[in-house]
């Protein structure tokens, strides 16, 4: 993995900790967004810089590969 593609990794990796942080509460899910905007924000542009954008198959291959322990959580739920 390169230094861009990890870079585009770790920032969907945080976009995703904090959406699951920020909307763990149903109550204070609508206050979410303006949480969300910098860790999209970051992640829209890491996935553009890589080439990423719109080729998910090859982004969540990286992912996997980056955070192995999310897959194997997925498969057991």
């Amino acid at each position: 993995m390169t230094d861009p593609e990890t870079t585009a990794a770790q920032a969907y990796v945080r976009l995703l900790q904090t959406a699951r942080a920020v909307l763990a509460d149903p109550q204070q899910a609508p206050l979410a967004v303006p949480l969300l905007e910098v860790p999209m924000a970051e992640a829209d542009d890491a996935l553009r810089a890589v080439g990423l954008a719109g080729n998910e198959a090859d982004f969540f291959r990286l992912i996997a590969t980056l955070h192995p322990a999310d897959r194997e959580e997925r498969r057991a739920a």
